[in-house]
């Protein structure tokens, strides 16, 4: 006999237990009465919460349990009265206990108490004692007063009644931490608002604290997940998924997991000019952008609702649960900013980006300075021509929709890509306009030299003094010679004098490093280039 069974049986019904027999002669359940079910577990939702027990007799205690090869039937069962016959849905947890030597188990359904007002079946109840009773007009005012009071602190600042304090990973947590920060672990977590008091005085961890200090949120918070999964095709059709996961884990190892998730299901296109450059299907700054929104943004009190990234051959499409929040509108969503969930926010702005992503240059997930949306406006519209599409469905679901680059359509990516003509042409104006002269320090002599730019309305030639270094010559000739004479420029200034876009800068430095013709010395920051050798040589014989 399951001995967690055995201590609830024994201590028999009261305000916080509950015991019903179940029968399933078929495919399907024969009785309790699904109506009277949903009474009860709005009742509990109602009071304090409650432990139901399914497989054991409520007149005479005895524990008959159900059959294992019934056992899902079961719990789909009670798993549909929970969400659809009880308004608002109860967020239960349900857990099969096997009953020792028998083939059968018992059904454990826990139903916290909730920060809304259930209605079931038949009506408005609470529990007392061990039997439910109907609200009266006055109690149920009352409580619709108390409830919505309780909601006026924001949900993720909410405690999670059915966890404990020692399920949050000191790992976990301690990234957070600062030099002002308290020593003590309880006193830190409480000032961080990852566990609050209960109403019975109890240190439980909050929905923040569940979220970015446990494991697998999903255990106290079932829709706590990312749902990713690849189509082959452009309809949402599980015969022609080539790739599907569940990602779980704190939030900031979610939003990872997902870029990770696109970028190996993602397909890569490519035109020669003449070296090869790669046009990715989506611009992953901006699908990191709209994932940390997603995350970070969503409404996390409804339940069964997660975050959907769902990938087709022609577009991408992420679902986040919860309707704008504020008076936020469509027309208004690239200009305005709102938290619904301020402590998530918080918590993000001090998580690590785990990895490096194209042009994303800050080190935390979120700045906090509304630029995210911009973001995936622009870069989804200068890689694929369009910009994403926000749709709101049924005031529940916030859908946006990336359209793909054309990365089958050649002469699409043809018209993407400018020539190396053009870029050639247009290098020569924007080295000479480019601040009228480059001035660095001449690293040999240790002196300051200058290269002056050639006169053109003129007419005359510089001759030795001053070449006209963009005569005939490639992009990546240009690239060398700046980066010789001017070590420490950024990459923006390189992209604006030779009038090339930052993702083509990336790849023709990226080139140059992998034959040696480059190397970087120092940090991204504060670091400079070296030109090593014969630069010329090298880039001939790897194009030969």
């Amino acid at each position: 006999m399951n001995s967690e069974i055995e201590e609830i049986v024994r201590l028999g019904e009261d305000s916080t237990r509950e015991f019903k027999a179940i029968g399933i002669p078929g495919k399907r359940v024969a009785f309790p009465d699904a109506g009277e079910v949903a009474d009860e577990i709005a009742a509990a939702a109602n009071a304090a919460g409650a432990v139901f027990l399914f497989g054991v007799d409520d007149r005479t205690f005895k524990i008959e349990g159900v059959p294992i090869d019934k056992a899902d039937i079961a719990e789909r069962w009670i798993r549909d009265i929970c969400n659809d016959s009880v308004k608002p849905p109860v967020a239960a947890t349900i857990r099969k206990l096997a009953i020792a030597d028998s083939g059968k188990c018992v059904l454990r359904v826990d139903v916290p108490k909730s920060l809304f007002v259930h209605e079931g079946a038949h009506g408005y109840f609470y529990r007392i004692g061990s039997s439910k009773r109907k609200m009266p007009p006055e109690m149920l005012a009352r409580l619709f007063q108390q409830r919505s009071q309780t909601r006026l602190v924001c949900f993720d600042e909410q405690v999670v009644s059915s966890a404990e304090t020692g399920e949050l990973v000191r790992s976990l947590y301690s990234r957070f931490r600062t030099k002002l920060s308290p020593s003590n672990d309880a006193e830190f977590l409480r000032k961080l608002h990852l566990t609050a008091s209960d109403q019975d005085g109890t240190i439980r961890p909050t929905v923040a604290g569940i979220l970015f200090a446990t494991e697998h949120p999903e255990e106290h918070l079932p829709s706590a997940y990312i749902q990713a999964v690849c189509y082959k095709g452009t309809e949402r059709n599980a015969d022609y998924q080539l790739d599907a996961r569940d990602i779980t884990g704190p939030l900031d190892v979610q939003i990872d997991e997902a870029c990770r998730f696109v970028e190996r299901n993602m397909r890569i296109g490519a035109v020669k000019r003449p070296a090869r450059i790669d046009i990715p299907q989506y611009a992953m700054n901006a699908v990191f952008e709209a994932v940390v929104n997603a995350v970070a943004h969503r409404d996390y009190s409804i339940p069964g609702a997660k975050i959907r990234l769902h990938m087709f051959s022609d577009r991408l499409e992420l679902f986040s649960p919860g309707g704008l929040p504020n008076s936020m509108t469509l027309d208004e969503i690239e200009e305005r900013q709102f938290a619904r969930n301020e402590l998530v926010c918080t918590c993000l702005s001090r998580c690590k980006i785990a990895r490096r992503i194209e042009n994303i240059r800050r080190t935390r997930i979120m700045d906090r300075r509304g630029e995210g949306v911009p973001v995936i406006f622009e870069s989804t519209l200068k890689i694929s021509g369009r910009k994403p599409e926000y749709r709101l469905l049924n005031d529940s679901e916030l859908l946006v929709t990336f359209r793909s680059a054309p990365i089958d359509d050649r002469e699409k990516l043809n018209e993407m890509v400018r020539s190396e003509a053009d870029i050639r042409e247009n290098s020569k104006d924007r080295l000479e306009n480019h601040h009228g002269r480059i001035e660095t320090p001449d690293r040999n002599a240790g002196q300051k030299r200058r290269t002056e730019t050639p006169d053109r309305s003129a007419g005359q030639k510089q001759g030795a003094e001053a070449p006209d270094k963009t005569e005939g010559r490639s992009v990546a000739d240009l690239l060398v010679d700046l980066l010789r004479t001017t070590p420490e420029i950024t990459q923006q200034k390189l992209s604006s004098a030779l009038g090339v876009a930052r993702s083509t800068l990336n790849l023709r430095l990226a080139e140059l490093k992998s034959i040696g013709a480059i190397r970087r010395v120092g940090p991204d920051r504060g670091g400079h280039w070296e030109v090593v050798g014969d630069t010329q040589g090298k880039r001939t014989r790897t194009q030969s």
